[in-house]
């Protein structure tokens, strides 16, 4: 079966400060009901490409398509398919209703006026704050704003969405909450660009991850392909009990003989220490290892690497 065509394709992006090179010949697509992530280090280029995804800023070179539109020369007619959405404590009238908000955004948006309270009325229903509409903006929760943040986001029924730290400073469980919802809305059809800090969060709910390093795409796709990229076979932790440091210390010495082993860490905790070694070859019996220094290892336990861990390694070669 034919994919469909991307609602936003974004090829050779480039941008440049002055002398500085922020983004490099940077090139992806988004297809309807696709969650596409951009993880990377500060400094990496994320905010820079979504802001030029959002036409917020023109690239230096390059092109974006939205929804067949080129986005770089007809910003007006495609932003009418973008929502952006940052979050966070402020952007509403705090003494106004959810529903005065949501109406003022909804002209300021460009919604007929016809259309604009059955707009408001189903954005409400999609973010589950019906039953808040008219409470003031002031007296909703800090997940609740969130959702507010997504409801505006949906006024003009745009085709991409685009989330920039989505549940940055929200409580896990009002985050699992947003994750949901972000997923319910790619499986409506729209989709999604998303950065965030959170790897569980990214590994969760992207389809596709791009890796930015200084500004350009070192590997694209899932886990394993970033694993296979940062040359991580495989994964081992394991815990020791706290009084046998220089047996420890030893074994680490050991660890580190091992052309196999790409890199290892230790730290001691409130009760024990708790280690994990990365692989970048076959690995190798660490309980063995430990009884030849004497060492007691316990919930040794080898497994594939996450995207943390996956992620880290790749960003510790860079």
């Amino acid at each position: 079966m034919n994919q469909p065509n991307p609602v936003l394709s974004a090829r050779q992006l480039t941008r440049r400060f002055r002398n500085t090179t922020t983004v490099n010949n940077v090139s992806f697509d988004i297809h309807p009901g696709q969650i596409v992530a951009l993880v990377g280090p500060n400094g990496a280029g994320k905010t820079t490409t979504v802001k030029m995804c959002s036409t917020l800023l023109a690239p230096t070179s390059g092109t974006i398509t939205v929804c067949g539109i080129d986005a770089t020369q007809r910003r007006r007619q495609a932003r009418q398919h973008i929502s952006i959405i940052l979050g966070g404590e402020t952007g509403f009238y705090q003494h106004a209703s959810v529903k005065d908000n949501l109406l003022f955004f909804a002209d300021v948006a460009g919604v007929p006026s016809r259309s604009r309270r059955s707009r408001v009325k189903d954005a409400l229903a999609q973010v589950r704050l019906t039953d808040r509409m008219f409470d003031p903006v002031g007296e909703l929760s800090r997940g609740m704003k969130q959702r507010l943040h997504i409801a505006r986001g949906l006024l003009s029924r745009p085709q991409v969405l685009l989330f920039d730290e989505p549940t940055n400073g929200l409580d896990p469980e009002i985050s699992v909450e947003i994750r949901a919802l972000i997923r319910e809305l790619a499986t409506d059809g729209a989709g999604v660009l998303l950065t965030s800090h959170l790897l569980t969060e990214v590994a969760e709910l992207s389809d596709t991850i791009h890796v930015l390093i200084d500004g350009r795409i070192i590997v694209t796709g899932g886990v394993a392909d970033i694993a296979e990229r940062a040359g991580i076979t495989a994964v081992t932790s394991f815990t020791t009990p706290l009084g046998t440091e220089p047996r420890l210390r030893e074994f680490l010495a050991t660890l580190t003989r091992y052309d196999s082993i790409a890199h290892v860490t230790c730290v001691r905790m409130a009760a024990h220490h708790a280690g994990l070694i990365s692989w970048c070859g076959a690995p190798t019996d660490v309980s063995a290892l430990a009884d030849a220094v004497g060492l007691t290892v316990t919930d040794v336990m080898t497994r594939k690497p996450n995207l943390e861990e996956s992620y880290l390694a790749l960003v510790g070669q860079s």
